[in-house]
Formats: structure tokens, C-alpha cells, sequence
């Protein structure tokens, strides 16, 4: 894999970061702390610029984040009814669950995007509810471009800084998302498993 994203960066430049970025936040294929990690790298070696490089990664993130809210702006939450009334048991929630993120999102969904764009799997994911509560497009714009240049500066820097040593990058932030990862999908299942609607809890 990364001898793949070594090759789509010399071939694409800037616009290979662009399209890396965009793709992680819509299929996540390639972890955006590989891709901008490695850009970084190349940056360390004169292949390309720091700057120019965290400018078109945070543009494909943002590009990859408005897919999901043009979907969810799309969709509507009152759509979605049907889904949680049939799979709230996977979905873990109920209408009034729903509806209470909606409000929440009304009122908090600028900040909760820019907070959201630091953590994996939920920087993507937050694209779909900003879009469904109707955010303004430029509230969620600005908040995902603001959050992502932090986090992809962050990644930049740490690749530049290390230079050609991929491993020494690798060791820090590969087991740390792998952890996160299982740590996710194991709440998500004990959440799935003691669950119980509301009618049930009483």
C-alpha cells in the first residue's frame, strides 16, 4: 500500500494528494494520516511544498466531506424514519434519538464538525447528520476546512520532520488507529447487545 501511494503522489503531485483525500472521506481506503504523512515526506525530499501540499490535502478532505453532506442534505432526516423505525436495534437508536441529534445539531453542529474532523472514522461520518439538519453549506464548510488544514498540517509536519524513515511514522500512528479501531467497533457491538428500546427499559 504504501509503495502504491508513493506512486500516485510522483505521478499526481498536488492533484494525486487532492484526489487521495478526497477519496479517504468518501470510500476511507487509505488512511488520511498515511497519505498526508508520506505528501509530507515528499516534501522533506524537494518533491513537492509544504504548504501547497496541506492546501490541496485539505481541499480534498473537504471535497470527500461534501459528498456525505449532499447526500444527507438530500436524504432529509424525516426519510430516514423508516430506517430507524426497521434497524434501530443496529442503529442503537430510536426516533426521539433522532430527533434529539437534530436539535443538538441545530444548535452546536458548527463546532461539533470542526471537533469531529480529529477523530477517525467520525470526521467522515459527522458529514451525514451536518447535512440532514439542513446546516448551511458555508458553516459546514468552514468548519471542515479549518479543522482539516489543523489536522493535515499536523500530519504534514510529523512526515517532514521524519523525513524518508516511513516506519518511525508508522510505528506511532499505525497501532494507535488500529487500537482506536478496535476500541470503536468493540463499543459499537456491546452497545448493539445491551440495548433495549424504550419499551423495553421500563
Amino acid at each position: 500500500m504504501t509503495a502504491l501511494i508513493l506512486d500516485a503522489i510522483a505521478w499526481g503531485g498536488y492533484l494525486g494528494i487532492f484526489l487521495l483525500m478526497a477519496l479517504e472521506n468518501i470510500v476511507p481506503p487509505i488512511p488520511s494520516e498515511v497519505i498526508m504523512g508520506l505528501g509530507g515526506m515528499a516534501a522533506a525530499r524537494g518533491d513537492m511544498a509544504l504548504v501547497p501540499l496541506i492546501a490541496w490535502g485539505t481541499a480534498g478532505t473537504t471535497a470527500g466531506n461534501y459528498v456525505w453532506y449532499f447526500v444527507g442534505r438530500h436524504i432529509g432526516y424525516r426519510r430516514f424514519r423508516p430506517l430507524v423505525d426497521r434497524y434501530g436495534r443496529w442503529l442503537t437508536a430510536e426516533w426521539e434519538d433522532v430527533e434529539r441529534l437534530h436539535r443538538f445539531f441545530l444548535h452546536h453542529g458548527g463546532w461539533v464538525v470542526f471537533v469531529f474532523r480529529f477523530m477517525p472514522t467520525f470526521r467522515t461520518l459527522v458529514s451525514l447528520p451536518a447535512g440532514m439538519t439542513g446546516m448551511p453549506l458555508w458553516r459546514f464548510l468552514l468548519g471542515t476546512f479549518a479543522g482539516s488544514a489543523i489536522w493535515n498540517t499536523i500530519l504534514a509536519a510529523a512526515g517532514y520532520y521524519l523525513g524518508s524513515n516511513y516506519a518511525e511514522l508508522d510505528r506511532y500512528v499505525g497501532p494507535a488507529a488500529i487500537v482506536l479501531t478496535v476500541v470503536i467497533v468493540l463499543g459499537y457491538l456491546w452497545r448493539v447487545m445491551t440495548w433495549k428500546p424504550r419499551a423495553g427499559r421500563d
